[in-house]
């Protein structure tokens, strides 16, 4: 049953869970998880802006450092949300919270490497380890495997936590970046060795319940989040320059890049990979590895293909430099990769088309070192729809044949 405002500490315990026990159609976000989603618009901006200003292999290292600790502190709210019901007053103040920290985290993205180091690793442990506190001593009774669970993800964070605060401490250099490579080690290796803690019983995925209507809507909503700071970024570029025929060409071509990554994934990989995740034997499981992990790199390469998109409408008739088109480049490599790991893991077979759109990608960087930034641009963006034509022709043979591959 649901709690309302007036509902005292001691009732918490269980009635914050709701999830489980509706029906598909009520499975659904609910308004505060969209509102403290807005934040993560911000910080993907800081992401990409961090990146775009350090285009070096060492800022580029840094960034994805930076945007694998959003990524993890969103996306396990996101599993507690899964769980909780965030119109509990409790939970409801929870997340709020956790917004107010994840503000002052993107707030630190551009100097975490610099003079906000602290402030960055503080918020992004305190997210961590206030959640997952909040879930294991007030939202699980003793003894229940739900106390057991977030116990176990709780003493993972609290581990990890020693090595993010100790990079920011140690001052700037490379002992920052091996300490924090470490964290980040620490905290996917703990979702891939299922949070195993010495002495206690081995968990597998039936330890989680998921519902997967809301998994698959709220993972959708963060890679809109990631499109949509694409599109800001596109506008905002183009409105600082004078807009003649070379900046509108650009202009075009970057928001076609981008609808297209919309439509690659909105009617083709994501629509299959909820499909399969709601017919699936072991849904914690799939989600984890399709959600948790390789999501993150679907964002990477929206997150890139943003910065090339700048790139271009700051200097289409220009040649660009070797970063400056490796970036251009890279996003949509990226960006097809996942999509490539994404079908395979669902569907257990090769996607050749998006294997064929990486190599032309690949191609396009090539001709790129010789033209103006324009021509790849336009090679990449026909390379996008070419795919469309593909993934449309594919997608009504899957959908008019039997259910998705069990997973």
């Amino acid at each position: 049953m649901a709690c309302g405002p007036v509902d005292t500490l001691a009732a918490v315990t269980p009635a914050v869970r709701r999830r489980i026990d509706q029906d598909d159609e009520e499975q659904r976000a609910t308004t505060l998880e969209l509102f403290y989603d807005l934040v993560f618009v911000f910080a993907i901006t800081q992401v990409s802006h961090t990146l775009l200003e350090h285009l070096t292999w060492a800022g580029a290292g840094q960034a994805a450092i930076v945007l694998l600790a959003v990524h993890w502190s969103w996306n396990f709210t996101t599993w507690v949300t899964n769980e909780l019901d965030p119109d509990v007053i409790h939970v409801r103040i929870l997340l709020l919270v956790l917004m107010l920290l994840s503000l002052l985290l993107a707030i630190a993205i551009p100097e975490a490497f610099g003079g906000r180091a602290l402030l960055f690793a503080v918020s992004y442990v305190a997210i961590q380890v206030l959640r997952h506190g909040f879930l294991t001593f007030v939202a699980a009774d003793a003894g229940t495997n739900e106390r057991e669970r977030a116990g176990r993800i709780l003493t993972w964070f609290v581990f990890a936590g020693i090595f993010w605060i100790g990079g920011a401490l140690v001052g700037e250099g490379s002992t920052r970046t091996v300490l924090w490579v470490a964290a980040l080690v620490i905290d996917y290796g703990g979702a891939l060795l299922t949070f195993w803690v010495p002495g206690r019983p081995k968990l597998d995925g039936t330890s989680w319940e998921v519902t997967a209507p809301h998994m698959a809507e709220r993972f959708q909503a963060f890679v809109i989040i990631a499109l949509g700071e694409s599109i800001v970024v596109t506008g905002a570029t183009a409105a600082g320059h004078e807009l003649d025929v070379p900046t509108a060409t650009a202009l075009v071509l970057a928001f076609l890049g981008t609808a297209a990554f919309w439509w690659l994934y909105f009617t083709s990989v994501g629509r299959i990979a909820e499909d399969t995740l709601l017919h699936a034997r072991d849904q914690t499981m799939l989600t984890r590895d399709v959600y948790t992990f390789l999501h993150v790199v679907l964002i990477a390469g929206i997150v890139v293909s943003a910065v090339g998109d700048e790139v271009v409408l700051a200097h289409p008739k220009e040649e660009l430099g070797t970063p400056e088109l490796v970036a251009l480049v890279a996003g949509p490599v990226l960006y097809f990769f996942a999509q490539l790991l994404i079908k395979f893991r669902v569907m257990g077979e090769i996607g050749w088309t998006r294997v064929a759109a990486i190599v032309a990608c690949i191609a396009a960087g090539a001709v790129g070192t010789t033209t103006a930034a324009l021509v790849p641009a336009a090679l990449l963006a026909l390379v996008g729809c070419v795919l469309i034509a593909a993934d449309e022709h594919q997608m009504r043979s899957h959908f008019a044949s039997e259910p998705a591959l069990e997973g």
